[in-house]
């Protein structure tokens, strides 16, 4: 465990990624956590055919075959976290209050190891510690509170993307039987201004490439993403890119060592620090300055169009597949050239640069991106400009060619395909019916953000999270907390011990559950739970390591127990009976979910089966069955005078809210969290020197939100833009900044000004 107390260190950023310092870095801390022998053996089982799922990212594993060390840095890092030999116990919580624990930091925590029986603190009662309660009192605890509401809507269920298949698809099945839509998710949080960006324009919300597309690529451009420290098994699949010809184009506001090049760890070259350069253009576009960008490539080839008819836009695939090309065309034509330059922060030369790369060859382009887009104030009408650009020249449904939005969580894209959606499609309400009898509810449920105003205004009494750490992870923290702690009940079913089991209704809950790595055995045998990854492939994921307690529980279990105890078994509905063998849940999952025939037969090939993407074959499921061109007007997030914008971001050392370290090796940060990044001529006017402490304060209609404590570092990055480390800077993201129509918090557009203390 690293020493808290020692002082900040700061280099000078890296260049590169991976190599020899992340075989080290992997190593380190498999041995200081899990231990020589139970470490090895939960790595060599990772990603494996017969092992099990990576807890981190969602990135797919290659169909065809894995190498025995098929993780990367982040994974090594989450399976350590996950296998240690620590753990928190009764003593554990004997010996530490509850205001003692709020005291330490999200490091800490994470270090003290895995949660090992069920635990209760009443704080009508007083309790300062949390106290021991049987898995039989706490399902009746929860019961009781659950039936003594007014109504089924006074109770929210949240989901973490790192929930299975058949525990997410009991949760949704539970939740609608209990008589609510109330399924607040991590991914609305992250990827829904993705889905709401994509649904309209192509039929499906979801990515239509597959690595191989990504292999075969003329061009890649990756906007608002850093593989490097959240995706890192995506640069191997980067440099085949590049090896075969193809060019990487990075749009980032600030310079990252994995989008400037990656030295392979599997290989000699890579171990010898000998590393492939990725990018062959860095677009360093202001903060929100992407939809500009893509306005600006759409409107150069509207313009060499013109220029030489027939031979730039791709008339026939728009011609049968298309509608609205005009209405966007008028929309690009109102777009002025000064306007696009300012909004983006480039040049015409560098906008023009990338139209020329985009146009090359054969006209294969993927784009792939993340929260750097998805949470902005306009994160959907950039995904549509994206999708404009690629309906221009056909570069979907055809080998190499694509949307690729890169999820985190390794299940969030499995978890909606389950059904966890507050306002679930009609589609997917009448096949609950048909197979389950009885009558789905249809009014739409809460979001996270709904629900934190409605725990906050007293409507929502009963908060049950399946995993997640809900209060770091959501915006606006002190308004949640105070949201959290005025409710009647809030459960966690969780690993280990994090923030949110700290801030709690008048009772709070903790339930430990089996993770991902863990041995599962039910009435029926060992059980394997399944996955769906970024690229639509649902696979299998079977844990080997003894658990640390034979006091915890599966996810599967956990809920079917809890809805045992609240609302009993129906007619068609056997909850302790399909908990005791998964294959159950997964016959059920079959005659729901569409895509999922043979269900039980599929998984249990080895790299699992793809699920149905349309778009793929080129058919839209839109309205119109075509897909859509979208005329939106351009706009930007444009601070007050003298402000800066502020996004929020996460170090090499981290993976989500979970902290592994105080590191962040590629950006030369050493020991320390709580910084700010700067553009230097910016510190320069405000005559703040390197590591100066700062306050920050946000602005929003509502009021000011504040900070304090934050060291400011220099860094290559536009004028105007800020970026902090979250959990950390979530203070600062007000409740109400969100995304138009997705309702996404607006994490990476926050307006800030910052004093030197």
């Amino acid at each position: 465990m690293q020493d808290e107390h020692k002082p900040i260190k700061v280099t000078k950023p890296k260049e590169w990624a991976a190599g020899r310092p992340a075989v080290i870095s992997s190593l380190k801390q498999i041995l200081s956590t899990a231990g020589p022998v139970r470490g090895t053996k939960a790595l060599l089982e990772l990603n494996q055919t017969d092992g099990f799922d990576c807890p981190s990212c969602a990135w797919p594993d290659p169909d065809d075959h894995r190498a025995a060390s098929e993780f990367c840095e982040n994974g090594a890092k989450a399976v350590a976290s996950e296998a240690t030999a620590k753990i928190v116990d009764e003593r554990f919580f004997r010996t530490h209050s509850i205001e003692q624990l709020q005291a330490k930091s999200d490091y800490w925590h994470d270090q003290q190891g895995r949660l090992t029986s069920p635990m209760v603190l009443n704080t009508a009662d007083g309790d300062t510690h949390y106290q021991p309660i049987s898995w039989d009192d706490a399902f009746k605890l929860i019961a009781e509170e659950l039936n003594a509401l007014d109504h089924p809507d006074n109770a929210a269920f949240y989901t973490s993307g790192r929930a299975s298949n058949e525990a997410a698809f009991l949760y949704q099945l539970f939740v609608r039987l209990f008589g609510t839509n109330n399924l607040p998710d991590c991914s609305n949080m992250c990827h829904e201004s993705s889905g709401c960006g994509l649904g309209p324009t192509i039929g499906i919300g979801k990515g239509t490439v597959t690595l191989d597309d990504l292999h075969e690529a003329d061009t890649i451009i990756i906007a608002g993403q850093n593989p490097g420290t959240n995706h890192p098994r995506m640069l191997a699949s980067l440099e085949t890119c590049v090896e075969n010809g193809g060019k990487i184009v990075a749009v980032n506001p600030l310079i990252e060592a994995g989008l400037l090049a990656f030295a392979h760890p599997q290989k000699v070259s890579g171990m010898m620090n000998r590393a492939t350069s990725l990018t062959s253009q860095y677009l360093q576009v202001k903060i929100n300055g992407d939809m500009a960008l893509f306005r600006g490539i759409s409107k150069s080839i509207f313009a060499r169009e013109e220029a030489s008819p027939g031979n730039i836009i791709d008339h026939a695939f728009i011609a049968e597949h298309t509608a609205g090309l005009s209405e966007y065309k008028a929309s690009v034509t109102a777009s002025s050239w000064d306007r696009i330059i300012k909004d983006s922060g480039l040049t015409r030369d560098d906008i023009e640069k990338l139209t020329d790369t985009v146009l090359d060859r054969d006209k294969k382009l993927i784009t792939c991106w993340a929260m750097g887009i998805t949470q902005q104030k306009n994160g959907v009408d950039i995904i549509k400009e994206i999708v404009n650009l690629h309906l221009l020249i056909g570069a979907i449904g055809r080998p190499g060619a694509g949307l690729c939005p890169v999820r985190g969580h390794s299940n969030v894209q499995g978890d909606r395909t389950m059904g966890i959606f507050e306002k679930l499609p009609e589609e997917f309400h009448l096949s609950l019916e048909k197979h389950f009898k009885f009558q789905s509810p249809r009014k739409h449920g809460y979001d996270v953000v709904e629900a934190i105003h409605a725990m906050h205004k007293g409507d929502l009494k009963a908060f049950i999270a399946l995993g997640g750490n809900f209060l770091q992870a959501a915006p606006d923290t002190t308004y949640t907390e105070e949201a959290l702690r005025k409710t009647n009940l809030t459960c966690h079913i969780a690993t280990k011990l994090n923030r949110s089991h700290l801030v709690t209704g008048k009772i709070g809950l903790i339930l430990p559950c089996l993770g991902r790595s863990d041995r599962d055995t039910q009435e029926a045998g060992d059980q394997f739970v399944t996955c769906e990854n970024s690229m639509g492939i649902v696979h299998s994921s079977k844990g080997k390591l003894t658990p640390n307690s034979k006091f915890m529980l599966s996810e599967p279990m956990i809920i079917a127990r809890m809805a045992a105890a609240t609302i009993g078994d129906t007619e068609t509905v056997k909850w302790l009976w399909m908990a005791s063998d998964y294959n159950r849940i997964r016959n059920h999952i079959e005659a729901v979910v569409p895509g999922f025939e043979d269900f039980n037969i599929r998984v249990n090939k080895p790299g699992g089966f793809y699920l149905p993407n349309a778009p793929k074959q080129r058919i839209w499921e839109t309205e119109n069955s075509k897909a859509n061109f979208s005329a939106t007007q351009l706009s930007i997030f444009t601070p007050a005078p003298g402000r800066l914008a502020l996004q929020t971001l996460r170090s090499h050392d981290q993976y989500n809210t979970t902290i592994y370290g105080l590191d962040d090796r590629y950006r030369g940060i050493t020991n320390n969290r709580m910084i700010i990044f700067l553009n230097p001529e910016d510190m320069k006017d405000r005559n703040i020197k390197p590591l100066q402490e700062l306050n920050i304060t946000s602005h929003w209609s509502d009021g000011e939100r504040h900070a304090q404590g934050f060291k400011a570092i220099p860094y290559q990055m536009p004028r105007g833009a800020a970026a902090a480390y979250y959990p950390e800077a979530n203070v600062l993201v007000p409740i109400d900044s969100t995304a138009d129509i997705s309702n996404t918090p607006t994490s990476k557009g926050v307006e800030i000004s910052i004093n030197g203390i």
